[in-house]
């Protein structure tokens, strides 16, 4: 393999991690640090908060995070935020409560937790938590605002949402949890990563993306070359140039080997 990428982007979630745990195995680190290595950079682009993304970039050769699906660019060395993408969550609350009894929502306080209304499971959001009125969340510009479904399937939640049309803002379900991200309009993975590839004075045909969602579908048809997880819905593989392994088999080390062997 004489290709080798100048621009690696890594989704956190189901592909550096299990979902919601912060433990990196040793192979997916020492892989991603012979792509450092190389003098390539190595980008964080998730759906996580910055407080979300915190346990998992000091452990990686990383100086760039794309939090909240590129709503919120955070470099973890210097704990800069360098761009900070909100809207107001108000409308979509709305919509939201009349479709989906029993659901929870939780606007990001970037940088330091949530505002929520309703209670989520244990674990579910990183950093402070405060309990909040409707009209206090409402009055909240936020990069993120996040649903859970209580009692309900990702395919109750899937099939809820399949004619579902939430002007102003965009939004991912997940594949895993009745669980919905909504960020800024026009906000993805995609369009982050392409502006940040201009910036860089890298070449479209150097880059290289590995994830396992539904929010990476962009990132995955941005890429020179995507990698699906093992693990990802057939629509995400759909859109793949490969599939690796699953998380549980060290997939994305796997994958970025070929490019980067040891």
């Amino acid at each position: 393999m004489n290709w080798r990428p100048r621009l690696v982007a890594l989704d956190i979630d189901g592909t550096l991690t299990t979902v919601g745990s912060n433990d990196i195995s040793p192979a997916v680190k020492a892989a991603i640090t012979r792509v450092a290595e190389h003098g390539t950079h190595v980008v964080l682009c998730t759906g996580r908060s910055i407080v979300g993304t915190t346990p998992i970039a000091p452990q990686l050769p990383t100086s760039l995070a794309l939090c909240a699906n590129g709503a919120v660019w955070w470099n973890p060395v210097s704990d800069e935020i360098l761009k900070h993408t909100t809207f107001e969550p108000g409308p979509t609350i709305k919509t939201l409560q009349a479709l989906l009894p029993g659901s929870v929502f939780a606007v990001e306080q970037t940088g330091v937790g949530s505002l929520s209304l309703g209670e989520f499971l244990p674990g579910d959001l990183w950093g402070v938590v405060t309990p909040a009125s409707f009209d206090e969340i409402a009055a909240t510009p936020t990069a993120r605002l996040v649903m859970r479904w209580l009692d309900h399937t990702p395919a109750e939640l899937a099939f809820a949402v399949r004619e579902l049309e939430l002007p102003g803002v965009s939004w991912h379900v997940d594949h895993t949890e009745a669980w919905m991200t909504v960020v800024p309009p026009d906000v993805t993975k995609g369009r982050a990563l392409e502006e940040l590839r201009v910036s860089l004075g890298i070449d479209a045909e150097d880059t290289l993306a590995i994830g396992d969602g539904s929010n990476d579908v962009e990132m995955l048809q941005w890429a020179a070359h995507g990698i699906a997880m093992g693990q990802a819905p057939v629509t995400v593989q759909e859109v793949a140039d490969e599939v690796t392994a699953t998380v549980l088999e060290d997939g994305a080390a796997v994958a970025l080997e070929r490019f980067f062997p040891a």
